[in-house]
């Protein structure tokens, strides 16, 4: 078995390596997959890791139930190793982070309007997989994030159903607050912290999950996910704050809703409320402006493949990110033209992409390289990434995201009741 492990690493200079890589492949960096476990959860086993490796990291840190796509985003876990959250790009027998690589390249990796506006690739997406719900939280915003020197974090849903045979033990999420909740019902619920369950989802409204359909989520807005397995391109951070006390019989720690808010604060019951965006919250068509349902880029079908937006719409006026889904068919060869660069993950099929192996693995021990996981850059998006279905019965399907107002091309929200078929 080949595993990351196994392969030299390189802390520095990897310049030279990563550019003749992408002169190799016309523009792709391979990636290993990036494991990423959570103290407070239980895995919902779909994300394709071998059931003997869900522990890998000891029962102490929990169990893994996310896997990071092409991340230069380090994990806000307690007790980390000191690499995790990032990928590492596989050139022959050495690797190195994308994270440095990104560094030193620049640029010709993420695009110059991205290089110079943010000096980074300041987003990455990831599978988020468990068994059962989660507690109501939320993401602060970036001024609210920044009080503790961290980044705010929007984040956007998609449900494959590739990674969902099962919906798991809680197919539902909660989202925002009823119209008409006050913030002194929510303060309520903090001061009832130790009390057993806080009763804050009495509060809340579930909606069903369904693969194959999505969400856009901006931050600040209370949401419980429930046990579907989640695609979700979001910005780099992983600031939270927990809302609910407890979840499923499980008691959550005051420790995790104050974590990312200022010391002198968490205690301030009505500062933690204030953290809420209350009109987001409380809107009343919250469905109508948050809910992804794929709309087609284009009617190829004759062709052999459909590209679909599977995320789009923007956050406070602006496109964070967006992800599209490509599915080819059996046999087909297509080129596929993109605006920026892109983390892609194949989760069906087997075949090429520039001439690169690409296939989506029936299972991965903890360690093992893959062959399903490609990040690739401007230049490579621009001038054209050539997919080839190599099978003879299964479609070949890949999904791809891709950075800040990359696609102004991109539908808008509510686009998928006119677009679809």
């Amino acid at each position: 078995m080949k595993t990351v492990s196994s392969l030299r690493m390189v802390s520095r200079n990897v310049k030279a390596l990563a550019e003749a890589a992408l002169q190799e492949s016309g523009g792709l960096l391979r990636l290993a997959p990036n494991w990423v476990p959570r103290s407070f959860l239980q895995p919902g086993l779909r994300i394709k890791l071998h059931p003997d490796d869900t522990y890998a990291y000891g029962a102490h840190r929990g169990g893994i139930d996310e896997r990071w796509f092409a991340s230069t985003t380090e994990a806000a876990n307690e007790g980390r190793v000191p690499d995790e959250g990032l990928s590492y790009c596989v050139a022959g027998r050495q690797r190195f982070t994308l994270r440095q690589a990104v560094a030193e390249c620049g640029a010709t990796l993420v695009g110059g309007a991205i290089w110079k506006k943010y000096g980074r690739w300041p987003v990455y997406s990831k599978f988020f997989d468990n068994m059962g719900p989660i507690p109501l939280h939320m993401h602060q915003n970036a001024r609210q994030a920044r009080l503790v020197g961290q980044e705010g974090k929007p984040e956007s849903y998609y449900f494959p159903p590739q990674q969902n045979n099962v919906g798991n033990n809680f197919p539902y999420t909660f989202f925002g607050l009823e119209p008409g909740i006050t913030k002194a019902q929510v303060r309520k619920c903090l001061e009832d912290w130790n009390k057993g369950d806080n009763g804050i989802l009495d509060l809340s409204k579930a909606y069903r999950l369904k693969p194959g359909t999505g969400w856009l989520v901006g931050p600040c807005i209370l949401h419980a996910p429930g046990s579907l397995c989640t695609y979700e391109p979001q910005w780099g951070s992983d600031v939270f704050g927990m809302y609910q006390s407890m979840v499923e019989g499980r008691y959550v720690p005051w420790s995790l809703l104050v974590k990312d808010m200022p010391r002198n604060k968490h205690k301030d019951l009505d500062f933690i409320v204030d953290q809420l965006d209350w009109e987001a919250n409380v809107d009343p068509k919250f469905k109508d402006h948050h809910y992804l349902e794929p709309v087609p880029v284009a009617d190829t079908r004759k062709e052999g493949y459909v590209d679909r937006w599977i995320v789009y719409g923007k956050i406070d006026g602006q496109q964070l990110f967006s992800a599209k889904e490509l599915t080819v068919e059996a046999g087909v060869r297509c080129t596929i033209k993109d605006r920026g660069a892109y983390g892609l993950i194949c989760v069906q099929g087997v075949g090429k992409i520039n001439g690169q192996p690409l296939n989506s693995p029936k299972l991965i021990r903890f360690g093992e390289l893959t062959e399903d996981e490609y990040f690739c850059t401007e230049d490579g998006a621009r001038a054209g990434v050539i997919f080839e279905n190599t099978s003879e019965t299964e479609p070949l399907v890949c999904l791809r995201y891709f950075g800040p107002e990359v696609n102004p091309d991109a539908p808008a929200l509510g686009a998928y009741r006119k677009n679809k078929f």
